[in-house]
């Protein structure tokens, strides 16, 4: 694909398919397997009916704060449908459906969320790090594997994601700009969803695009509807072959919409306006794309109905098991260091005494 073609500097977004499933042009179309393509489709409703029934657990008093995806299930599974299983996924906090198609399993995003550090461990082979809260942290921790596949040629493409205010914080500058330094292959994926908590973009930047902010970085830069599948990966899938091949990097601002609220501490009725969402759900990239199967003859209604019932059946039983699941008291102390610092070993030892007396 030609990136040029839709620079944001020229205000041209990669756009693919449109909110009424159509195609915008032929020519854009990926020759994707009917098998991938029924493959996204399953696991962005996978991502969406487990997110909501993560918020209705939360509510329950069943977890603890959640961070909800509904809406931006196209931006994190376009992407993440573009990496071989050997290249590296390093998430923020709003990356569910992209650590669960990159091999998470539901299982472990699960505890992760319920406050269980085995929620943090993945298995050998899925090469995803844990989920990053501090802000900007992981476009670093990108970089250094990038840096890493790099210098030890393992053709390793690492791809991370950020929010549109993420993009305010030093981090994000510091990473990318170590990676168009030293022509790392990484690949930043902006999930531009209108709103940095209560903070709309236009408040956090005077650019017109964050995709701009690739020219001063010297790398590649795109805008895409975010919203778009297809866009999302096609956009994807050039950007990891641009870096696996030439170890060049390369931003992404994906425009989508964050349908539920910040957190699960967060209302967004404070802040945001109903006929605005009522706008975005117009647009929702999960009913655009499940029309765009229906009339490929992929799809049906009926094989709709049946994915829900397996999903919501499968995710009943999952968090069944994560309520009956324990925490040793040490595994709170574990996950730091690979041995237990002085000052960590005497904070368990008066932690242990405490609990002790205070069972007597």
């Amino acid at each position: 694909m030609n990136i040029n073609k839709f620079d944001p500097l020229k205000k041209k977004r990669l756009e693919i398919l449109d909110q009424n499933g159509k195609i915008v042009d032929e020519k854009l179309e990926p020759k994707l397997s009917n098998n991938l393509l029924l493959d996204m489709y399953q696991a962005m409703v996978r991502g969406r009916i487990a997110d909501i029934k993560a918020i209705q657990f939360q509510r329950q008093g069943r977890m603890l704060t959640y961070v909800p995806n509904q809406g931006q299930e196209a931006t994190q599974v376009g992407a993440a449908a573009a990496l071989k299983k050997t290249d590296w996924l390093v998430p923020a906090f709003r990356e569910f459906n992209a650590m669960l198609y990159h091999g998470a399993t539901l299982e472990q995003a699960y505890l992760y969320w319920y406050g269980n550090e085995k929620g943090s461990r993945f298995d050998d082979s899925v090469n995803i790090l844990p989920v990053n809260i501090t802000i900007g942290a992981q476009i670093n921790h990108a970089a250094g594997i990038a840096f890493g596949s790099k210098y030890l040629n393992t053709k390793e493409v690492a791809l991370t994601f950020i929010g549109d205010g993420g993009t305010s914080h030093g981090e994000f500058h510091e990473g990318i700009n170590f990676a168009g330094a030293f022509d790392l292959p990484v690949v930043v994926v902006i999930q531009n969803n209108g709103w940095a908590i209560s903070t709309p973009t236009s408040s956090a930047t005077k650019a017109e695009a964050l995709a701009h902010k690739a020219v001063g970085y010297g790398i590649p830069g795109i805008q895409v509807d975010g919203n778009d599948v297809l866009a999302m990966y096609v956009a994807t899938a050039d950007a990891v072959k641009r870096a696996r091949e030439e170890n060049i990097p390369t931003l992404i601002e994906a425009m989508t919409y964050r349908m539920g609220s910040h957190t699960t501490s967060d209302d967004p009725t404070i802040y945001r306006e109903s006929e605005e969402e009522k706008e975005w759900a117009k647009k929702d990239p999960i009913t655009r794309f499940k029309t765009y199967l229906i009339n490929k003859g992929l799809w049906t209604e009926k094989k709709d109905e049946n994915l829900h019932e397996r999903v919501n059946k499968e995710v009943n039983e999952v968090f069944a098991k994560i309520e009956k699941s324990t925490v040793e008291l040490e595994e709170i102390f574990n996950y730091n260091y690979e041995t237990l610092t002085p000052r960590q070993q005497e904070q368990l030892e008066a932690y242990k005494k405490y609990l002790d007396g205070r069972n007597k």
